[in-house]
This record gives structure tokens, C-alpha cells and sequence, in this order.
């Protein structure tokens, strides 16, 4: 395993350059920078971070185009996920724009989605969750998730944490760009200090919402 030595420049402009050309013929002419620019990496940062926040996922470029009108073939974006429940933990994501930096709970099958709800709903452990959104939020992240455009049945619509009762899945995310620690080794240290800051989010969601 290579040595984390920073995200380089040549990632981000692989992927501005794929937003013009997203076919085969141009992925497989540029694999090799894809190999050596995004996915090693990307890799070499998630394997030192492991033991701080668990093994990750790296997501499959492809698309998945069966059921969509839009055919073209690869992601303008590689996405990472550290997992610490299904459906829960830490990801980081690489475009054009630059790194995204992420976390939170992002599935909700009913039972979960009740969990949450009922978690929201009581005094204790719906407090923890607004103060620990509060702080996330000023810390410069967008709290985001799927949301419903009104209070969920059987809650009051004044409730105190209504707009919280509404997620169906709750995350927060920071896009920091391209700033120029991202490109040496000090950007593992930046990465894992914006995820520690979205631990307490993804640990409660992980207590009363994951299975």
C-alpha cells in the first residue's frame, strides 16, 4: 500500500475534462490517469484513516444507466464511504469542484425511519441531536438529508424540532474546493479533523436509527 502523499491537481481537471467527454472511448484512453490520480489516492488516504473511522468503500465509477434517460456511462465524481452502520458513517468525494466532505445517515427503510422519528421526538435524545446539529452547522457544514415538506402525521406541527422531524435521512456536507494543503500529505489531518467533527452526528444516528 502507497503512502498518502495528497489528492493532486490532476484529479480534479480528470474529471472537468470527463464532464465533456463522458464515453467509453475517452475513460479507457485516460484509465491510466484515473488509476494513478483519483484511485490510488483516494485509496492510499482511506487505508490511514481506517483505524480511525473503520474500512471505506470506494464507489464503482460507472453509472448505473438501466432506468435512466440520461445514458452517459461514468459519475463526474468518485465518492468514498467509511461505513460505521449501514447506511451511516463518513464520505469524501472528488469532482471538478473540488473535495466534498461529508457524513451522516443516508438510508431509511420504515423501521429505521420510525426509530428516528420517535428519537427526534423525545426530550433527551432529541435535545443531544439539535445541539449536535447547532454546532455541526457552525462549524461551516450544510446539514442536508431527505426531507418531507411538512411535519410527518401523528406530530405535532408546532413541534420544537419539526424541520428535524421532517428528515427521512439526515447528513451534513462541506465542499472545500481545492485549497492548497489538499494536494500534500497534511490533507489526511484536515479530512479526519472535519470528520471528527461530524462524529457525534453519525455516532447518534447510529445509536436511534440504525439497525
Amino acid at each position: 500500500m502507497s503512502t498518502f502523499e495528497g489528492i493532486p491537481t490532476a484529479a480534479f481537471r480528470f474529471y472537468a475534462e470527463l464532464e465533456d467527454n463522458n464515453n467509453r472511448e475517452w475513460w479507457l484512453e485516460h484509465k491510466t490517469t484515473y488509476d494513478a490520480e483519483v484511485k490510488e489516492p483516494l485509496t492510499a488516504l482511506l487505508s490511514e484513516l481506517e483505524p480511525q473511522f473503520g474500512p471505506a468503500k470506494i464507489f464503482r465509477p460507472n453509472r448505473d444507466v438501466r432506468f435512466s434517460q440520461d445514458k452517459s456511462p461514468y459519475k463526474t465524481a468518485q465518492g468514498a464511504f467509511a461505513a460505521t452502520q449501514e447506511g451511516v458513517g463518513y464520505y469524501v468525494q472528488i469532482s471538478a469542484d473540488g473535495l466534498l466532505i461529508g457524513g451522516g445517515y443516508h438510508s431509511h427503510t420504515p423501521a429505521q425511519l420510525a426509530r428516528f422519528r420517535a428519537a427526534v421526538d423525545a426530550p433527551a435524545s432529541g435535545e443531544e441531536l439539535q445541539s449536535i446539529i447547532d454546532d455541526v452547522a457552525a462549524s461551516g457544514f450544510a446539514i442536508e438529508g431527505e426531507k418531507l415538506k411538512t411535519v410527518p402525521r401523528g406530530f405535532d406541527k408546532d413541534h420544537p424540532r419539526a424541520e428535524l422531524l421532517k428528515h427521512k435521512s439526515l447528513s451534513a456536507g462541506v465542499e472545500v474546493g481545492e485549497p492548497a494543503w489538499l494536494s500534500t500529505p497534511a490533507a489526511k489531518d484536515r479530512i479526519a479533523a472535519r470528520w471528527e467533527v461530524l462524529r457525534p452526528l453519525v455516532e447518534w444516528v447510529g445509536e436511534h436509527a440504525a439497525p
